[in-house]
């Protein structure tokens, strides 16, 4: 578009200070005869532009304009950069290096890779193309369907898709039931046979409570329970290293809360030995249950 290309020769124009009209026109893919028109609209704006012959003449702002519009530093370029290429982990399209061969920022570049975040997990390609479908779906405002599998069994789902969230280290589609006529949110990993429907929707007022994605999971169902020293990087990893208070014996006293028992249950047991629970007695109790039932499940 030819204002984005405005705006890509003003930015390299304030970061380089000269450049010449064929370095321009290479940039971005046009005649220098468009570079020149570009120059003249730059210059229509209110932006003085200077250009010099000579071998080290070129194209250049007017010693002493300031222009404050949306001038970044390369500190904010970078944590620009930052961000896009941990999107692009998850995105069929390199936006980050479009965006840097359009608007340059060399040193911003350098240092955005500083930090190298992926967001794909192992499965990028399915992702990608779970999240670019999803993205023309509510470009478009068109309803999806899908296949979904969950602790409740499996079903297939009918919504309007409203927001991608990365939440709790993994990718959910938010977006409206048509089934339970509310708000939703479901996991990526956990969908298939994603289709876009030829049904369009109309774009929901989404209460600010329902962007309060896990508000409604509290932890307060307290367990106590004591582990062993060779799981501490496990605790601090998931709570901190004030979460726990070390024992005479080396072993780790614990009194979290969890949110519901079951998935208290999978927890203590992704300890194998190395986990005792000792409160409250029911949740004793449970554990003796369950691990008595997997005890049978191998005797059989």
């Amino acid at each position: 578009m030819k204002i984005d290309r405005l705006i890509g020769i003003i930015t390299i124009l304030q970061q380089k200070k000269n450049v010449t009209a064929p370095y321009l026109a290479e940039k971005f893919e046009v005649s220098r005869r468009t570079i020149n028109r570009d120059i003249e609209e730059i210059c229509k704006a209110g932006i003085p532009i200077v250009t010099t012959q000579g071998a080290n003449g070129g194209i250049s702002i007017m010693d002493g304009f300031s222009l404050d519009t949306t001038v970044f530093t390369e500190q904010e370029l970078a944590a620009i950069f930052t961000g896009l290429k941990s999107l692009d982990s998850v995105s069929n399209a390199a936006t980050a290096e479009k965006l840097a061969y359009k608007i340059g920022g060399t040193e911003a570049i350098r240092l955005s890779d500083n930090m190298m975040i992926d967001l794909s997990s192992f499965y990028k390609d399915d992702l990608a193309k779970k999240i670019d479908r999803i993205k023309y779906a509510m470009k478009e405002s068109k309803c999806i369907t899908f296949h979904y599998c969950y602790n409740k069994g499996e079903a297939d789902k009918w919504i309007e898709p409203y927001l991608i969230v990365f939440k709790w280290s993994d990718w959910y589609v938010f977006g409206f039931c048509k089934e339970r006529q509310d708000f939703r949110m479901y996991k990526l990993r956990r969908l298939w046979n994603l289709q876009i429907t030829d049904e369009s929707f109309e774009a929901r007022n989404i209460p600010e409570e329902k962007k309060q994605f896990g508000s409604h999971m509290t932890d307060d169902y307290v367990i106590t329970a004591v582990y062993d020293a060779s799981v501490k990087y496990r605790l601090v990893e998931e709570y901190g290293p004030a979460s726990f208070i070390e024992q005479e014996d080396g072993t780790l006293y614990t009194e979290w809360g969890f949110t519901k028992k079951e998935s208290a249950v999978e927890w203590f047991l992704s300890f194998g030995n190395k986990a005792k629970v000792i409160a409250p007695l029911e949740m004793v109790e449970l554990m003796k249950t369950t691990l008595d039932s997997i005890k049978k499940l191998y005797e059989s």
